[in-house]
């Protein structure tokens, strides 16, 4: 049985940092695609950020690029989001996500199996 579990969700300042760490079990890490995905209140699931485990190579979306820096610690199964000058419109919910298959820049969500369970982020200005 495949669990992520969030963490290191906050209220910031804009303009501040955070990291945000899933901490993954369950299965061979390393042959996975992982991502980061974010909710608002009233709006879609965005993705924000996707890794390939075994390669490392990282795609972000634009909103994001150059602020946020998706990573892995293999040792550990953990998958990290550091995320640098935040914005208010940054505050959502994030999410990891998990799939058994190659990810072609960030995905839609629905191709993702496993979830964890969120974690919130908050910006204020």
């Amino acid at each position: 049985q495949v669990q992520l579990v969030e963490s290191g969700g906050a209220s910031v300042q804009a303009g501040g940092s955070l990291r945000l760490s899933c901490a993954a079990s369950g299965y061979t890490y390393s042959r996975y695609c992982m991502a980061w995905f974010r909710q608002a209140p009233g709006k879609e699931r965005e993705g924000v950020a996707r890794i390939h485990i075994g390669s490392g190579s990282t795609y972000y979306a634009d909103s994001v690029k150059g602020r946020f820096t998706i990573s892995r610690d293999n040792a550990k199964n953990t998958l990290y989001l550091q995320m640098n000058s935040l914005k208010p419109e940054d505050t959502a919910m994030y999410y990891c996500a998990a799939r058994t298959d190659y990810c072609v820049h960030i995905p839609p969500s629905y191709v993702f199996a496993y979830w964890g369970q969120g974690t919130q982020v908050t910006v204020s200005s």
